[in-house]
Formats: structure tokens, C-alpha cells, sequence
């Protein structure tokens, strides 16, 4: 059984536990309204209005003028993150983390000292709330797409377990939009073929929905029997690292996008830190509205976890090499592979110096964090979630 832990609106819930006054109030987390402010979260008060991430902070007042707009604090989420994944540690060294406020756990090996490991969600759970005064919702099922599902089911504060023998019963009234990769423009296609729910889904043939969707008819098709054959990978055993956000809305804005690229690059180069790993070949990965995905990337001469060489390739990427059409991006996603561990290796004297000192640079930096909290040190040239509302500096 596999464990998805995610939680509840992460960045606005930090807020207000650290600010109790906030409480009950609708909270966004982001941009100010002037300019281009971008909601980065939203809380659970101020989503009943119809505000969620991704939105411009401006049409987020309009639909609530009374909602309370505070700037995201990114270093501090980050080590509120490392808390969370020390209280995973606990249980399970199997943890993929998929961002900040979410990650699978695969606990099979750690059954026989603490338990089913329906225990050990609950505990789990029960550790975040005692401990960081925080609540994570919790999902467990036979694979990664059942206990994200049902992470999903009960929030906010939910905990779901779908045993192996009622998987098919516990999908079949589910709208189709619960399966990975269904979109609005993939719904419409099945609204066309007069499919609403997973279990009207499965009513077709593979071969029916290969003709309907190509290639991503047998994804479909499995995902509707619940079948979901990946392991859960942890960072250390990882081939590559990476992270993706899937968007509420679709982002049309080009500075959006790198902002939120420029966040999940800061998170990737983190993880390869904390993990004693250097990547080689930097991936960008780009899913448009319409579920066309394009995936870009670039090898490097030498590997390196150095967050500024990382966000100069991707965001080069970003710029120059998706193809000319309009923006209309529903998942973002980067990553690194080619992974190895931190071996020497012979420096020469010119095109790799700027990378040693960025990333000895980096590794002092999360030395001087990790003692003195998040706040003490801040990249000047990459202040995070700030950069989500403002246009960022193009690479040299």
C-alpha cells in the first residue's frame, strides 16, 4: 500500500497558523493587485468565491474585495517542508517528493515496527498536526494514482483509504476529470463520446479510446481500472529529480510561466543539494491546454546542482525552443537527470568555474538556512515566489 500525504492549502495554512488573527478569514497568498500579482495560494474561505492559484491577484478581489493579500514567504515554506519530510523520515526512507506540500510514501518494508500502514498515515498525519500545529490530508491505496485520488476525496482534513478489493466500486461514479491528464479539452471529447464517469469509461475498448485519443487512450484505460504500475522512488535512488504544477486555470502569461519555472528550479536544485546528487541534462516539460505536451532539453559539459546554471538552461528553454503558438499551458514542469553522485572531477580553468563557485555558493547558503532558519539568507537574483508577479530577468 502506498501513502499520499498533501497538505491543505499549504502556503495560505502557514500564514495562519503563524498569524492566528487570520483565521476564518479569506486569505490569498501572492502578487499584489497592481501589475501583474498572481494568486500563488488560496485558502479554503476565500476559495468558496471562486479564487484559486494561478488567477491575477486583481480578478481574485474582485470576486472577493475582502480577501487579505499577503506576500508569499517561499524560504520560509521551504524549511517548514524539511520539517514535514523529517516526520516521513520517521516511518519510511521510501518518500518522492512531487513539490513542497505533497509526496508518496512507500511503507511496506516498515509494516512489521509500526504497523498497517493505515496506521502509519494516521500517524503520520497526527505528527504534522501535533507538531507544526499544520493539516495534511492523507490517501491510501494498492498505487501512486489510487492514493493520490484519494488524498483528494475527503479534503480539506480527509483521510481515505481504498482497499485493493473495492477499487472499482470506489471508481466508477467518479467523474472522468479525476483520471490524470483529463483536462477541459479532453472532458469535451468525452462529453462527445457521452462519457461522464469512470465507469462509463470503461465501457469502451482500448482500441476505442486509442482511436479517440491516440496515444493516451491506453493511459486512460488503465487509469480507470486503477491500474498504476510506478514505484515510488526515492530522491536518492531517483534516475531524475524534477517537479510539475498543473495549473487550475490555464496560464496564457509568459512571465507567470517563468515564475512559477524559476520556483520549481529552486525546489529541484534543493532536493539535489540535500540528496548529495549532480544532474547533467536539464528537462523542461510544457503540457498545453489542449493535453499536447512538449518536453525540451539540454545536456550540460559537466553535471551540477548549482540553482543559477540550472534556471540559465531552463529558462533558455522556456524562451527559445517551445514551438511558435500561443501560451496556453495547463502543467509546468522541470527536472534533472542523468544524476550521479558528487565524485570529483577535473575542473578546467573557464567554462565550469562560474558553476564550482555558484554551487559552493549554494551550499553554504543552505548550511547558513538550515542553522539560522530561512529567513537569514536570501538569492538576490531569485527571490522566489516574489518573482511569480513581476517579470524576470532574462538569463545572460
Amino acid at each position: 500500500m502506498i501513502l499520499h500525504v498533501d497538505m491543505d492549502a499549504f502556503y495560505a495554512s502557514v500564514e495562519e497558523r503563524d498569524r492566528p488573527e487570520l483565521r476564518g478569514r479569506p486569505v490569498i497568498v501572492g502578487g499584489t493587485p497592481e501589475g501583474r500579482g498572481v494568486v500563488a495560494a488560496a485558502n479554503y474561505v476565500v476559495r468558496k468565491f471562486g479564487v484559486h492559484s494561478a488567477m491575477p491577484t486583481a480578478q481574485a478581489l474582485g470576486l472577493c474585495p475582502d480577501a487579505v493579500v499577503l506576500r508569499p514567504r517561499m524560504e520560509h515554506y521551504v524549511e517548514i517542508s524539511h520539517q514535514i519530510r523529517e516526520i516521513f523520515n520517521r516511518y519510511t526512507p521510501v518518500v518522492e517528493p512531487l513539490s513542497l506540500d505533497e509526496a508518496f510514501l512507500d511503507a511496506t518494508e516498515s509494516v512489521q515496527l509500526f504497523g498497517p500502514v493505515e496506521a502509519i498515515g494516521r500517524a503520520i498525519k497526527q505528527e504534522i498536526r501535533d507538531e507544526l500545529h499544520l493539516v495534511a490530508s492523507v490517501g491510501v491505496a494498492p498505487n501512486k494514482f489510487l492514493a493520490k485520488l484519494a488524498s483528494d476525496l475527503e479534503k480539506p482534513d480527509g483521510f481515505t483509504v481504498i482497499a485493493a478489493d473495492a477499487v472499482q466500486d470506489v471508481l466508477a461514479p467518479l467523474l472522468v476529470t479525476r483520471i490524470w491528464g483529463v483536462g477541459k479539452a479532453t472532458k469535451k471529447k468525452f462529453d462527445g463520446l457521452g462519457i461522464r464517469t469512470i465507469g462509463e469509461l470503461r465501457q469502451l475498448s482500448l482500441q476505442q479510446l486509442q482511436n479517440s485519443f491516440g496515444q493516451s487512450g491506453q493511459h486512460f484505460w488503465q487509469l480507470a481500472r486503477g491500474i498504476d504500475d510506478r514505484e515510488v522512488v526515492a530522491d536518492r535512488e531517483a534516475k531524475s529529480i524534477s517537479h510539475e504544477t498543473t495549473f487550475a486555470q490555464d496560464v496564457r502569461d509568459g512571465n507567470v510561466l517563468r515564475a512559477w519555472l524559476l520556483e520549481l528550479t529552486e525546489q529541484v536544485a534543493g532536493r539535489m543539494r540535500r540528496n548529495e546528487v549532480l544532474g547533467r541534462t536539464v528537462n523542461l516539460k510544457v503540457r498545453y491546454s489542449n493535453f499536447d505536451t512538449i518536453t525540451r532539453s539540454k545536456s550540460l559539459p559537466q553535471s551540477t546542482n548549482s540553482t543559477n546554471l540550472l534556471w540559465s538552461v531552463v529558462s533558455e528553454l522556456l524562451n527559445s525552443q517551445l514551438p511558435d503558438r500561443p501560451l496556453v499551458v495547463r502543467l509546468l514542469g522541470m527536472g534533472v537527470s542523468n544524476l550521479q553522485g558528487p565524485a570529483p572531477v577535473q575542473q578546467s580553468l573557464f567554462a565550469e568555474v562560474q558553476d564550482e563557485r555558484d554551487t559552493k555558493l549554494d551550499e553554504v547558503a543552505d548550511q547558513i538556512r538550515s542553522r539560522f532558519g530561512s529567513t537569514s539568507l536570501r538569492r538576490a537574483s531569485t527571490v522566489q515566489h516574489d518573482a511569480e508577479h513581476k517579470p524576470l530577468p532574462r538569463p545572460d
